[in-house]
């Protein structure tokens, strides 16, 4: 997106957040026996499809790091730097992957096209994401691989990037490389602010710290971008292949299955940010990084969104059990959900 379509859309580069503790609010509550017992607290941000805050819950502005959440981000940053993929590749290069053959198997693609193999990466080596797949691996023998770290898919697509462009590529995670110096200026592009500080993620690649509230800016911008768009190119991808932007049985594939022309991605830390094509979208950040908070906190923020709760019901969020028997359930706190309680 150019400087003059981000001012279009009303919002011209901010200042970087401001980092400070975070003043997080309740977000969901944990209700066994119609007594709250627990209470997770966070941050959530609902945009209108004009950009304009409809509901914010907690610290929209505070910096704080977005994890995977920002690697559609990430993804158009490639794509204006001349990467060449599209559908179920580029939404491998957008993924945080279960570690399945298909991912595997696609980011091999990814480098054998780039010319290169599984010993250029620099990601971490690690064990598949999914339990299963995991148990698998590991009954097999198998060792921990970079290729089956669930970043892989983005590592391979950093390195054809770095090699079409003439970059070097045994430091292409280094923040001072211009792949990752083009990633981090379209970061604040997409985001609106500049970027509060540089840390390394955990697969190792450079990790740039934002506000909720611009995470939720760039998601927009990604879905209401005109077709054939860098943007669009991944909304697309992502959409369309969502198992490969996750998994079988991740519950973000699942989501953009059941809700039409959705995109969203987790994170790790509880974070997960979603948009429609209208331009509606929706940040969260769970303080403790609780995933059995993250996902009906979300689908709660995608209701207040206008999305229709029928669409929304598998995502409320995992029963709570007493001797066997269903005893309680994690809610949404009543300032996100007022018929929640």
């Amino acid at each position: 997106m150019s400087p003059n379509a981000l001012a279009d859309y009303g919002c011209s580069l901010a200042a970087a957040p401001s980092i400070r503790e975070p003043l997080h609010a309740p977000v969901a509550h944990l209700v066994r026996g119609g007594v709250i017992e627990g209470i997770h607290y966070g941050s959530v941000v609902v945009l209108a499809a004009d950009g304009s805050v409809e509901l914010q819950i907690g610290d929209i502005e505070a910096a704080f790091y977005p994890r995977s959440a920002l690697k559609p981000v990430q993804a158009v940053a490639m794509l204006r730097a001349g990467l060449p993929l599209d559908g179920d590749l580029l939404s491998l290069t957008a993924a945080s992957h279960s570690g399945e053959e298909r991912h595997l198997a696609g980011t091999r693609r990814i480098l054998e096209l780039a010319g290169l193999a599984e010993d250029d990466l620099r990601n971490v080596t690690d064990l598949p994401f999914d339990p299963v797949v995991r148990e698998d691996w590991i009954r097999a023998g198998r060792l921990p691989s970079r290729l089956a770290q669930n970043c892989s898919g983005k590592h391979a697509a950093m390195l054809y990037t770095a090699r079409l462009n003439g970059w070097s590529l045994d430091d292409y995670l280094d923040p001072a490389h211009p792949l990752q110096q083009a990633i981090a200026e379209i970061v604040e592009d997409l985001t609106g602010q500049a970027i509060a500080r540089v840390t390394v993620d955990g697969c190792g690649a450079p990790l740039f710290s934002v506000s909720l509230h611009g995470l939720a800016r760039a998601a927009a911008r990604i879905t209401t971008a005109p077709p054939g768009t860098p943007e669009a190119r991944v909304a697309d991808a992502m959409r369309e292949h969502a198992e490969m932007a996750s998994g079988t049985g991740r519950d973000v594939a699942a989501l953009m299955r059941a809700v039409p022309g959705l995109l969203t991605k987790d994170g790790f830390e509880g974070v997960q940010v979603a948009a429609l094509p209208d331009g509606r979208a929706v940040a969260v950040k769970i303080a403790d990084g609780a995933d059995r908070a993250r996902v009906p906190v979300t689908a709660a923020a995608l209701a207040r969104c206008g999305v229709h709760p029928a669409a929304l019901t598998e995502f409320a969020g995992a029963p709570l059990l007493g001797g066997g028997a269903v005893v309680g359930s994690i809610r949404p706190a009543r300032a996100l959900d007022p018929l929640a309680e």
